[in-house]
């Protein structure tokens, strides 16, 4: 007869995988767009003997050099644009860096060149951008990863090997989200809230994450009808950026820093998600997962860090008495969450595939961003339409 002691035993623990560098040929990598979160992606490639930065692009005047020369790398060469770096180097890979609205144009360009790319999230901004990317991957045989580095946390992972155990039977109702009491991110400028440069806000900063913690647990069934809300009362308040001495920012502001929606997906599966730059609460609640055998609790953080937080719980019948087994928190041994998404972009490029954290998938992630905007603008429910790639 099962025990609660026993439940975690039977569900099998992520193992630590332990990849190769491949170090007879160095993979020759382009950085497309120097803002800050190019910092983690040079300072990943630069851990990995087998990784040779030679070149990067900024639309920014100057602002290449400048980052190169930060990082201790004043060789490598650099291009106004993404086209003439692509023109004009033989590169094997790119990071993608670039404001969220110029995602998907910079990776279609180096994938129809033959250039493996590392996408940052989100993947993009709308589901016919996502479409034609994918469309854009098959084409090339070339190796698309989306930036999900969460995806590579033991605890995140755990939460797959719980679902996949059939502890909690079938899944039939999802509520996650997350954010921040207080947490517009302008400490580099406004392009996170600029419409022309952001055109998301927390819907696809945080929002990606949360969804993509829940979706890659349940095997990212397709969804199909979309309510979406979404608001702007403190990114349009000058009082939000007081502290800053930048009250103007709220006249530039054109992003969501609020969205909510009620998803329903294939198989039956009800999601309801809220996510938020700011608001007046510290956190909207904990994930929930519920199932025909049990449920399961994932704590909340109070910024999104790409972890949980806090020992999970899972709500269960044991021998006929209802009870609860604590899943404890499991230390993420090894590089940093970052380092191991680009080395494992990196192990997958020498393979020719597959890619660490697919784009097929990830189209469903951005089909429900892109849904939840447009039925916030129309103030109704909408169905989600995915054609095939």
């Amino acid at each position: 007869m099962k025990k609660a002691d026993d439940v975690l035993t039977n569900i099998e623990a992520p193992v630590e995988e332990k990849k190769c560098c491949c170090s007879q040929k160095k993979l020759r990598i382009g950085i497309i767009g120097t803002g800050w979160i190019a910092d983690s992606h040079i300072m990943s490639y630069k851990n990995q003997p087998d990784a040779e930065i030679v070149a990067g692009a900024d639309l920014i005047p100057g602002k290449a050099d400048a980052f190169f020369k930060k990082h201790g790398m004043e060789g490598v060469r650099t291009y106004p644009d993404h086209l003439s770096m692509l023109q004009n180097e033989e590169l094997d890979a790119v990071s993608v860096c670039t404001y969220n609205a110029t995602h998907a144009v910079c990776t279609i360009d180096a994938l129809n060149a033959g250039v493996n790319v590392m996408l940052e999230k989100p993947m993009c901004v709308t589901l016919e951008e996502a479409v034609a990317i994918c469309k854009a991957e098959k084409a090339s045989g070339k190796v698309l990863s989306i930036g999900f580095q969460p995806r590579f946390d033991a605890n995140m992972q755990m939460i797959k090997k719980i679902v996949e155990s059939g502890e909690l039977g079938q899944i039939y109702y999802i509520q996650t989200g997350g954010g921040r009491r207080r947490g517009i991110p302008t400490p580099f400028g406004t392009s996170f809230i600029e419409k022309e440069t952001g055109a998301l806000g927390a819907l696809g900063d945080i929002g990606c994450y949360s969804l993509d913690m829940v979706l890659n647990a349940i095997g990212y069934p397709k969804p199909l009808t979309v309510t979406g809300y979404t608001s702007d009362f403190f990114g349009k308040n000058p009082a939000t950026y007081a502290d800053r001495g930048h009250p103007e920012y709220a006249e530039k502001f054109g992003v969501d820093d609020f969205a909510a929606a009620f998803v329903r997906l294939e198989g039956g599966i009800i999601l309801d998600f809220r996510i938020a730059w700011a608001m007046n609460i510290n956190t909207p609640g904990d994930t929930i997962i519920l199932g025909t055998k049990g449920g399961l609790r994932i704590p909340s953080t109070d910024c999104w860090n790409g972890t949980v937080g806090g020992a999970m719980t899972i709500y269960h019948e044991v021998a006929g008495a209802q009870t609860e087994t604590t899943v404890p928190i499991i230390e993420n041994k090894g590089p940093g969450l970052f380092e191991k998404k680009i080395r494992s972009f990196m192990d997958a490029c020498y393979a020719g595939g597959p890619a660490p954290v697919p784009a097929s998938q990830i189209l469903y992630n951005q089909a429900i961003l892109d849904g939840i905007n447009r039925s916030a603008k129309l103030g109704r429910e909408i169905e989600i339409e995915i054609p095939e790639i």
